[in-house]
């Protein structure tokens, strides 16, 4: 069975993203006065609900929500998994 990782440094967040072909994104009109907002990445199925968001921006949500991206590599048959999940550190 596949272990999910937690992940805090953008870089690596950044990589695993980009090997999925994930931008980052956050749900529309979840932004508050500060401009933060739910995160999310898409994989370029056409979602309604959520909006592209730079990564400067995605990352600075992201500290300031004291988040962690917990993701996992491979699924259990050995794929690459596309699961994440943001998590509080």
């Amino acid at each position: 069975m596949s272990s999910a990782e937690r992940l805090t440094d953008h870089q690596k967040i950044r990589a695993w993203a980009d090997e999925r072909g994930a931008r980052p994104a956050r749900v529309k009109d979840t932004a508050d006065q500060s401009g933060g907002g739910v995160l999310r990445f898409d994989y370029g199925e056409q979602e309604e609900g959520l909006e592209p968001v730079s990564w400067d921006e995605f990352f600075r949500i992201f500290e300031d929500r004291r988040l962690a991206l917990l993701e996992q590599d491979e699924t259990a048959s050995g794929g690459t998994s596309r699961f994440s999940r943001f998590v509080r550190r």
